[in-house]
């Protein structure tokens, strides 16, 4: 009988993700023969790792085997994870190996007062995000640049929730969306594997699973993402396109929320569009 344990089970689910993404011919195995699975087979996988067929399938189908350190340390080589793919996994086996947590603590997300200041003196779009995607905070720049957040009910202010919305179908026009989508569902899995019953993060995954096959998909991925940046594609009818690089900056707490900030390139197009966006929106504002 598999474990109920929310760790024991997360750490198998993105075992299975990572096996399928490895090609035998990438770790030097001749595929041979008709295959069920397109990536490694668990025996496969155990083999690279130096494990036990039986024992590799307790851990992938998440039962109680509090696997090491060496024993996870194993399975990252032979799986050829990145940086940031093994800390998750040692974070989910680490977390995995202690008894199920009961009664966790869970005390609502708060923006400190000095970041709040700094994001009303800050001239370029910026908001902050707690460590499930809701939208804490923002600041005049970003509701000129992505709309009135008022605009949404409190529980549906989250970046997820809104970047899979039918009614905003225009944003998935843009040539960018899935990468964006990528490193919003990264950030999420990382908040995941530090709490994965954590009721905020069930609520967003299950609606979203349930309603968008593309959420799903991208989601079985088990891609995560600790601190990103990127690039992203605005189209704002009043001023053309925008293309803006965007970053993130993690704010006390563990885990804590982070600021996404938007700049664009100095001199560039983009802002000038940006400073025109500012000025209309400011001109509406002292006339709103």
């Amino acid at each position: 009988m598999t474990s109920a344990h929310p760790y024991a089970r997360e750490l198998g689910e993105f075992l299975r993700a990572r096996r399928g993404r490895v090609h035998p011919r990438d770790v030097g195995l001749e595929p041979g023969g008709r295959r069920k699975v397109s990536g490694l087979r668990r025996e496969e996988l155990a083999l690279l790792a130096g494990l036990s067929t039986d024992y590799y399938q307790r851990i992938e189908q998440g039962r109680e085997v509090r696997a090491s350190d060496d024993v996870l340390a194993a399975l990252a080589g032979a799986l050829g994870l990145g940086d940031g793919e093994r800390r998750h996994l040692f974070t989910l086996g680490r977390a995995a190996r202690r008894p199920a947590p009961a009664g966790v603590p869970r005390e609502p997300e708060r923006v400190p007062e000095g970041t709040r200041r700094l994001l009303r003196v800050t001239d370029t779009p910026a908001v902050v995000l707690g460590r499930h995607l809701d939208l804490l905070d923002w600041n005049p720049m970003a509701e000129a640049l992505l709309g009135d957040p008022g605009d949404y009910p409190p529980d549906r202010l989250n970046m997820l929730l809104l970047l899979f919305d039918d009614t905003r179908t225009d944003q998935r026009r843009c040539p960018d969306w899935e990468q964006q989508a990528l490193d919003y569902i990264g950030m999420l899995r990382a908040a995941v594997a530090t709490d994965p019953t954590h009721p905020r993060a069930t609520a967003i995954v299950g609606e979203l699973s349930i309603r968008s096959a593309e959420f799903r998909r991208l989601w079985a991925r088990h891609d995560v993402r600790e601190s990103v940046s990127g690039s992203k594609t605005f189209r704002v009818p009043e001023v053309g396109d925008l293309v803006l690089d965007w970053d993130t900056y993690p704010l006390p707490g563990n885990p804590g929320p982070v600021m996404l900030v938007f700049t664009a390139e100095p001199s560039s197009a983009a802002a000038d569009r940006l400073r025109l966006l500012a000025s209309l929106h400011a001109t509406r504002a002292a006339h709103g």
